[in-house]
Parts: structure tokens; C-alpha cells; sequence
């Protein structure tokens, strides 16, 4: 079968490998639809944690159920897509409901092969029903279930305002899930043609981008003076993140969903004095990818919408450096097999 490895940063080769064979407690998926996503990105470019090279990158994948093992109420043939970290099931997060942060965890396409293949096996414990979804909404459920995930970390309630640094797609879906969740979304990116989208295409009424606008002042508009009771973060940028903890309201959570490689700095009686809550999130939990599904089939969330360039599996390796680039006005590449 056809292979797109990432063999260093900044290099990609197609190989011809074995397809899986089927094992115990595995299934085998014929790959329709990749998701290109930041993850892919940075590992491209050399800048995601946790990686070692070669890799077969691609977590955002839907496809045809075509063996399996151990996996009732599956069809041969059947839609499907399926949760890409591989979890332990024995480990402290995983004893206590939270695989999505297993201390051994494999994810797929960054500490395990992905799916930039024609075929993938897969622990059939992590696959899901396509649910009547096409193969295009099947292969955005996986970066909009960490929209998703992130937003249920912040406890968010109804009308409450909700700051979202970043508008690239894990952004964006941060974006649709607050705004499902009742909150008054505010977005903030130094890319205006995102924020136009995000006002055009998902129904955010307010934006800010800070390399032309006196953020902190425009913030303290919006909220009447109290600022946002929930920061959350989807850039990965570390300037960005700093920067944040000046936005939040007395009594706030500040939500970090971006990853980069440095140290947070910030000022500890300024941070003290909000009694703010600061947190991670990672990756997302079946609660949260029936969550999107759901939200996809009751149109609260349109898949379409993100999609805005499409290639062929031939013709990624020359494409997939243009998607590096803002001029290129990528929001979420989809990959056809």
C-alpha cells in the first residue's frame, strides 16, 4: 500500500508498505478522508513536542470498516471513523475516567504511525459509528471534539464571556462549542481574514486583533468592565499565552488547549489576586467526540464550513509545505483517498 512518511523536518517520501494484517482485539479501516491538522504541521515543520522522526503522520481520519476483531455492533463495510489516543486502560488517568491524558498514551500519527496510508489498524476499542456522517464530517470530528473537550474543561455557564486566543481551526472550534454552550464568544487573532470568517461563517459576533486594536480596552467594553470570566488558548504561542493571563476577570479559568515547548511567565500577585484557575487540556474523551457527532447531525455545527482546500493522496507531498504559509488562507485541508 501507498505510505506518506515524514522521514525529518521538512522532508516527506512516499513508500510502498505491507497493508496490516488483521490481530487480536484490532480492527483494519480503508482510509477515505485525512484531516490535515496544526499537529502535522509543527511535526512538518519541527516544532511539536513529543515527536521523534520517521513518522507516518494523520489523526483526523474517516473511512471503510473493512476487518475487525472484537467489536460488536459493527458491520463490515460500515462509515467510521475512531478516537486516536491509544490509552493504557491501567494508569492513574485512566483508573480515574481520563484515557484522554493516559500517562502511557499513543497517539496516532505523533508517538505512533498514523494514517497517511491506504489502510490502518487500529485498537477496535477506539472505533466509532459513522453515525450517517459523510466521510468529510467523519474526518473533522476528531479536532472539534478538542474544541470541545476544552470547553467543558472550563465549566463554562450560560452567558458568560468567553475569550478564545486563536482562530486557526482548534480555535474555531472552541468557538462553535462556547457559543453552543451558551457563552458570549470573543475571539482574538493577529489574522484578520480568520476573524472575518469567524464573523461570516460561525456566528461570532465579536473580534479583536491585537496588532491593531487596544485589546485590553476593547475587552473591557465588551464585558461591561469586567473582562472575561473564561481565557481559553488554542494558538500554541507562547507570547500569546502570557500575554492572556492580563485578560482575565476576577474569578476567572484560563484553559490552555495550544501546546509549545517553553515556560510560562506571569505575575503571580496579579494572578493571585483574581484567585484565577489555570488548566490544561488534552486531546478529548468519547463523551466529547459524541458530543460533536451530535451537535453535526442536529446542524448546530456544519463541517463543511472549515474545509477549504482538498487534494489528492499523490499530491500531498508537493502541497503540504503551501499550507505552512498565511497567504495560502488554509482554515482545514482535507486529504482524498
Amino acid at each position: 500500500m501507498k505510505t506518506l512518511v515524514c522521514t525529518k523536518p521538512g522532508e516527506f517520501a512516499y513508500e510502498e508498505r505491507e497493508k496490516p494484517v488483521l490481530q487480536k482485539g484490532q480492527a483494519i479501516i480503508k482510509i477515505k478522508r485525512i484531516g490535515i491538522c496544526g499537529t502535522d504541521l509543527h511535526a512538518f515543520e519541527g516544532t511539536q513536542p513529543f515527536f521523534e522522526y520517521p513518522r507516518i503522520l494523520g489523526h483526523e481520519l474517516s473511512g471503510e470498516l473493512v476487518a475487525f476483531d472484537d467489536a460488536p455492533g459493527f458491520q463490515l463495510g460500515e462509515s467510521v471513523s475512531f478516537i486516536p489516543y491509544f490509552n493504557c486502560g491501567t494508569c492513574i488517568a485512566c483508573r480515574s475516567g481520563l484515557p484522554n491524558c493516559c500517562a502511557n498514551i499513543k497517539v496516532c500519527g505523533v508517538h505512533v504511525n498514523g494514517g497517511f496510508v491506504e489502510y490502518l489498524s487500529v485498537p477496535s476499542s477506539s472505533l466509532l459509528h459513522g453515525e450517517g456522517l459523510s466521510y468529510d464530517e467523519l474526518s473533522l470530528v476528531e479536532p472539534l471534539a478538542i474544541g470541545a473537550h476544552g470547553v467543558r474543561r472550563t465549566g463554562l455557564r450560560e452567558g458568560e464571556f468567553v475569550l478564545v486566543v486563536g482562530a486557526g481551526p482548534i480555535g474555531m472550534g472552541v468557538a462553535e462549542f462556547a457559543r453552543i454552550a451558551g457563552g458570549n464568544v470573543i475571539v482574538m487573532d493577529i489574522n484578520d481574514n480568520r476573524l472575518a470568517f469567524c464573523k461570516e461563517k460561525l456566528a461570532v459576533h465579536e473580534t479583536i486583533n491585537p496588532l491593531r486594536e487596544d485589546a485590553l480596552a476593547l475587552l473591557k467594553k465588551i464585558t461591561n468592565g469586567d473582562m472575561p470570566t473564561v481565557v481559553v488558548d488554542a494558538t500554541g504561542n507562547l507570547k500569546a499565552i502570557n500575554s492572556a493571563f492580563q485578560y482575565m476577570a476576577h474569578g476567572a479559568r484560563y484553559v490552555l488547549v495550544g501546546l509549545q515547548k517553553g515556560e510560562i511567565c506571569f505575575s503571580h500577585p496579579e494572578f493571585h489576586k483574581r484567585e484565577a484557575t489555570l488548566m490544561s487540556s488534552r486531546n478529548a474523551t468519547r463523551q466529547d467526540f459524541e458530543h460533536v457527532m451530535e451537535s453535526m447531525k442536529k446542524g448546530l455545527v456544519k463541517p463543511a464550513t472549515y474545509i477549504t482546500h482538498r487534494v489528492k493522496f499523490d499530491k500531498v507531498k508537493e502541497q503540504f509545505e503551501s499550507w505552512l504559509k498565511p497567504e495560502t488562507g488554509v482554515i482545514k485541508a482535507i486529504v482524498e483517498l
